[in-house]
């Protein structure tokens, strides 16, 4: 199981990779086009705007850790272990709920969006203009990845207890350094 995940994450990161890498090339032809011919692509502009949107997306839902998230916790890591774990329960609840209460109005909203186009950008494999439902798909992707991974942390919390490692400061001792004999505190 552990080899399947440790796959999946590599996989994703190389896709976050390789889109940021084609971020960065069509930023590079839109100065060449700019600068050298003096003509600039309107679909470089296009096409690093929906690479942006599916980096930022593709990059929450299946690549960053939890750990790795702004989290402003100073109140759950001030808190003793049973409001800690009441706080976990009651965060990871509401990110559920609120995540699978928007789902189907976001997806209808994604959905009509098929009868928009991109201006500039099209499908090279058909020639004709991408769907604007297909840009913005990736966020209902987002969403779904987001309540499995959060009814997982419920179920965690309820398994184990409320999770501290997802806010330990990396280097950073948990409890302060004991004094020996003999030192004074400056």
């Amino acid at each position: 199981m552990k080899s399947v995940l440790r796959l999946f994450t590599r996989g994703a990161e190389f896709i976050a990779a390789a889109m940021l890498a084609a971020m960065f090339l069509t930023f590079l032809v839109q100065i060449f086009s700019r600068y050298v011919l003096l003509t600039p692509f309107g679909w470089t502009l296009e096409l690093c705007l929906i690479l942006w949107v599916w980096i930022v997306f593709f990059g929450c839902a299946f690549v960053v850790k939890e750990k790795d998230h702004v989290t402003f916790d100073i109140f759950y890591l001030a808190a003793p272990t049973k409001i800690r774990k009441v706080l976990a329960f009651v965060s990871a609840a509401a990110i559920v709920i609120g995540m699978a209460w928007s789902f189907l109005p976001t997806w209808d909203y994604i959905d009509w969006m098929k009868i928009r186009k991109t201006t500039t950008v099209v499908d090279p494999f058909t020639g004709k203009k991408i769907p604007m439902r297909t840009i913005f798909s990736i966020y209902a992707i987002f969403m779904l990845a987001v309540i499995v991974r959060y009814s997982w942390r419920f179920v965690d919390v309820l398994r184990k207890g409320p999770p501290d490692d997802d806010h330990a400061i990396p280097g950073h001792e948990s409890e302060p350094p004991h004094l020996r004999h003999g030192e004074d505190v400056v």
